[in-house]
Protein backbone atom coordinates (compact mmCIF):
# COMPACT_ATOMS: atom_id res chain seq x y z
CA UNK A 1 0.00 0.00 0.00
CA UNK A 2 2.54 2.40 0.74
CA UNK A 3 4.36 2.27 -2.70
CA UNK A 4 0.99 2.19 -4.36
CA UNK A 5 0.47 5.84 -2.69
CA UNK A 6 3.73 6.56 -3.76
CA UNK A 7 5.07 6.79 -0.17
CA UNK A 8 2.30 8.64 0.95
CA UNK A 9 2.22 11.38 -1.84
CA UNK A 10 -1.49 10.00 -2.88
CA UNK A 11 -2.81 11.23 0.34
CA UNK A 12 -2.10 14.74 0.18
CA UNK A 13 -5.46 16.60 -0.29
CA UNK A 14 -6.40 17.50 -3.47
CA UNK A 15 -5.20 16.26 -6.91
CA UNK A 16 -3.41 13.81 -5.70
CA UNK A 17 -2.67 12.56 -9.82
CA UNK A 18 -1.09 15.68 -10.02
CA UNK A 19 1.17 15.42 -6.64
CA UNK A 20 1.73 11.71 -7.81
CA UNK A 21 3.11 13.22 -11.75
CA UNK A 22 5.06 15.84 -9.86
CA UNK A 23 6.58 13.70 -7.53
CA UNK A 24 7.46 11.40 -10.40
CA UNK A 25 10.11 14.06 -11.13
CA UNK A 26 12.80 13.44 -8.92
CA UNK A 27 12.74 8.97 -10.02
CA UNK A 28 12.97 10.59 -13.49
CA UNK A 29 15.89 12.88 -12.88
CA UNK A 30 17.69 9.75 -11.38
CA UNK A 31 16.67 7.47 -14.50
CA UNK A 32 16.86 10.06 -17.09
CA UNK A 33 20.84 9.56 -17.23
CA UNK A 34 20.74 6.16 -18.29
CA UNK A 35 20.69 4.84 -21.92
CA UNK A 36 16.99 4.66 -23.51
CA UNK A 37 17.29 0.27 -23.68
CA UNK A 38 18.04 0.23 -19.73
CA UNK A 39 15.25 3.00 -19.03
CA UNK A 40 12.45 1.35 -21.01
CA UNK A 41 13.86 -2.09 -19.02
CA UNK A 42 13.49 -0.03 -15.29
CA UNK A 43 9.57 1.25 -17.14
CA UNK A 44 8.68 -2.10 -18.17
CA UNK A 45 9.73 -3.37 -14.90
CA UNK A 46 8.13 -0.39 -12.43
CA UNK A 47 4.74 -1.20 -14.98
CA UNK A 48 4.68 -5.04 -14.06
CA UNK A 49 5.30 -3.94 -10.45
CA UNK A 50 2.30 -1.45 -10.18
CA UNK A 51 -0.08 -3.54 -11.58
CA UNK A 52 0.59 -6.10 -9.10
CA UNK A 53 0.62 -3.27 -5.96
CA UNK A 54 -2.08 -1.31 -7.78
CA UNK A 55 -4.28 -4.54 -7.82
CA UNK A 56 -3.64 -5.33 -4.35
CA UNK A 57 -4.13 -1.66 -3.14
CA UNK A 58 -7.41 -1.78 -4.73
CA UNK A 59 -8.41 -4.48 -2.80
CA UNK A 60 -7.77 -2.90 0.44
CA UNK A 61 -9.08 0.27 -0.38
CA UNK A 62 -12.00 -1.56 -1.75
CA UNK A 63 -13.32 0.36 -4.76
CA UNK A 64 -11.92 0.79 -8.08
CA UNK A 65 -8.47 2.97 -8.81
CA UNK A 66 -8.64 4.99 -5.76
CA UNK A 67 -7.54 8.09 -6.05
CA UNK A 68 -5.13 7.95 -3.45
CA UNK A 69 -3.44 4.98 -5.66
CA UNK A 70 -0.89 6.94 -8.02
CA UNK A 71 1.88 4.64 -9.10
CA UNK A 72 0.03 4.40 -12.00
CA UNK A 73 0.62 8.05 -12.54
CA UNK A 74 4.10 7.75 -11.71
CA UNK A 75 4.72 4.81 -14.22
CA UNK A 76 2.75 7.42 -17.44
CA UNK A 77 4.68 10.02 -16.16
CA UNK A 78 7.81 8.01 -16.31
CA UNK A 79 7.03 7.19 -19.48
CA UNK A 80 5.64 10.46 -21.14
CA UNK A 81 8.93 12.14 -20.21
CA UNK A 82 11.21 9.22 -22.00
CA UNK A 83 12.75 10.80 -24.54
CA UNK A 84 12.60 14.20 -22.65
CA UNK A 85 16.62 16.39 -23.22
CA UNK A 86 15.55 17.26 -19.73
CA UNK A 87 14.99 21.14 -20.40
CA UNK A 88 12.53 22.76 -17.73
CA UNK A 89 10.29 23.92 -20.88
CA UNK A 90 10.00 19.97 -22.02
CA UNK A 91 9.48 19.05 -18.46
CA UNK A 92 6.37 21.38 -17.70
CA UNK A 93 5.45 20.43 -21.34
CA UNK A 94 5.26 16.84 -20.50
CA UNK A 95 3.93 16.94 -17.15
CA UNK A 96 0.46 18.74 -18.24
CA UNK A 97 0.51 16.75 -21.09
CA UNK A 98 0.10 13.81 -18.96
CA UNK A 99 -1.70 14.98 -16.76
CA UNK A 100 -4.21 16.77 -19.25
CA UNK A 101 -4.49 13.26 -21.00
CA UNK A 102 -5.02 11.30 -17.80
CA UNK A 103 -7.64 14.03 -16.88
CA UNK A 104 -9.45 14.35 -19.67
CA UNK A 105 -9.07 10.00 -20.97
CA UNK A 106 -9.76 10.66 -24.70
CA UNK A 107 -10.54 7.34 -26.53
CA UNK A 108 -8.51 4.72 -26.47
CA UNK A 109 -7.68 5.93 -22.86
CA UNK A 110 -11.30 6.42 -21.91
CA UNK A 111 -12.07 2.54 -23.30
CA UNK A 112 -9.59 0.96 -21.21
CA UNK A 113 -10.63 3.00 -18.05
CA UNK A 114 -14.07 1.73 -18.35
CA UNK A 115 -13.47 -1.49 -19.63
CA UNK A 116 -10.61 -3.28 -17.68
CA UNK A 117 -10.54 -4.05 -14.32
CA UNK A 118 -7.97 -4.54 -11.04
CA UNK A 119 -4.18 -3.58 -11.56
CA UNK A 120 -4.03 -3.74 -15.70
CA UNK A 121 -6.85 -1.64 -15.55
CA UNK A 122 -5.49 1.00 -13.19
CA UNK A 123 -2.34 1.19 -14.81
CA UNK A 124 -2.93 0.74 -18.89
CA UNK A 125 -4.54 4.30 -18.65
CA UNK A 126 -1.69 5.96 -17.63
CA UNK A 127 0.36 4.08 -20.03
CA UNK A 128 -1.61 5.09 -22.53
CA UNK A 129 -1.68 8.56 -21.17
CA UNK A 130 2.24 8.84 -21.09
CA UNK A 131 2.45 7.06 -24.35
CA UNK A 132 0.18 9.76 -26.07
CA UNK A 133 2.00 12.86 -24.08
CA UNK A 134 5.03 11.79 -24.93
CA UNK A 135 4.34 11.70 -28.40
CA UNK A 136 2.49 15.16 -27.81
CA UNK A 137 6.28 15.93 -26.51
CA UNK A 138 8.25 15.31 -29.13
CA UNK A 139 6.10 16.46 -32.10
CA UNK A 140 5.69 19.95 -29.58
CA UNK A 141 9.64 20.18 -29.20
CA UNK A 142 10.57 19.71 -32.62
CA UNK A 143 7.53 22.58 -33.60
CA UNK A 144 8.35 24.73 -30.72
CA UNK A 145 12.28 24.10 -30.36
CA UNK A 146 11.66 23.30 -25.83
Amino acid sequence: MVAATWFGVGRLPYMPGTWGSLAALPLWWLLSSLNGLVYSGIIVGLTALAVCLCGQAEIALGRHDAPEIVLDEVVGQLIALAGCSGSLGQIMVGVVLFRGFDILKPWPISWVNNQMTGGLGIVLDDVLAGLLAGLGLAVLSRWLAL
